[in-house]
């Protein structure tokens, strides 16, 4: 195979353009991808303070080294945040992989950790919850998602960020997109686009640079350029809803190349107008009673499930939580 551009061997064929790529125009594609992501939703404005999402995985550590590359002619602060879930013998490795990236790059390096800010670890709370299988609590996603959201969102206010930078890929989005339209979750699709039509001041907008690029593409550039990351898979995956939606996307893309991307681009379309329809203004917006960040209802997501969790605690005569 022979790139499309210049006659050099290829490293890649992306098969939604039929066009194939060696390493100089492969690294170009997905930087300029990413470059117009940024330029066209207005992603960074001169002078802010994003802060980066960094599990230590494919789609957050090339996003740290694409900023950074970014940064070089486009001058803005960035910070590193990780979230430490507490999944023995996951999450470890992988922050310390976050951890040298962040110092090779001579990005400030901050550690949330579940265990710290929410009383539990991911690991006792399954271990206090019972089993999925029997159906005594719901998949280890849900706490981990609703919590994550929460503790991102307070780890970039306590670092002062305008904007926090998370990893989503176009797998991701898609995913995303037709989880929500299967649950008949419409409202959440007009929070989580492109960009937004407004947001609470106490909510840090969230930005997706990486939106425009397959997870399979962003595999690649990390391997092509030596970037180290952790390609394991989380060990509570397998309860994920987003798992079967995963493996039937990637049927359709491989026997339709380029569904992802019209996937994508119907959402797009749909976005302004879910955003203006269903997504409640920043005014109708309560405060939570318990920790005080904007949500639709008394107490958020995160304290319910904290409520949750130390309740079954206390029935079970377990004691988890750090005061």
């Amino acid at each position: 195979m022979k790139c499309s551009k210049c006659g050099k061997t290829a490293v890649y064929h992306a098969r939604y353009t039929g066009r194939y790529y060696c390493k100089k125009h492969f690294n170009e594609m997905v930087e300029k991808k990413f470059k117009e992501t940024v330029k066209k939703y207005r992603l960074i404005e001169k002078g802010e303070r994003i802060a980066v999402g960094v599990s230590g995985g494919k789609d957050s550590v090339v996003l740290m080294h694409l900023l950074a590359k970014l940064r070089e002619k486009f001058p803005f602060e960035l910070v590193a945040i990780t979230i430490d879930e507490g999944i023995a013998g996951y999450r470890p490795p992988s922050v310390e992989i976050a951890k040298r990236n962040a110092k090779k790059l001579g990005i400030e390096h901050r550690i949330y950790s579940f265990k710290e800010y929410i009383g539990f670890t991911l690991d006792e709370t399954v271990e206090i919850m019972g089993s999925f299988e029997k159906g005594e609590r719901v998949g280890a996603c849900s706490y981990c998602g609703v919590w994550r959201r929460w503790l991102l969102n307070y780890a970039a206010m306590d670092v002062g960020a305008d904007k926090l930078a998370v990893g989503h890929n176009l797998d991701d989005e898609v995913q995303m997109f037709l989880m929500n339209i299967l649950r008949g979750d419409i409202a959440r699709l007009g929070r989580t686009g492109p960009y937004y039509e407004e947001i609470h001041p106490e909510l840090v907008p969230r930005i997706k640079p990486l939106r425009e690029i397959p997870e399979k593409e962003i595999v690649l550039y990390a391997v092509l350029n030596n970037i180290e990351v952790d390609l394991s898979e989380c060990p509570y995956a397998v309860e994920a809803f987003r798992a079967e939606i995963r493996d039937w996307i990637n049927e359709m893309e491989e026997k339709h190349p380029g569904t992802k991307y019209q996937i994508l681009r119907s959402y797009d379309k749909l976005f302004p107008l879910i955003a203006k329809t269903y997504t409640k203004k920043t005014s109708e917006l309560n405060r939570c009673k318990i920790c005080g960040q904007p949500t639709t209802g008394e107490i958020c997501k995160a304290c319910q499930f904290r409520l949750q969790v130390e309740k079954k605690a206390r029935e079970k005569g377990l004691t988890f939580r750090v005061e």
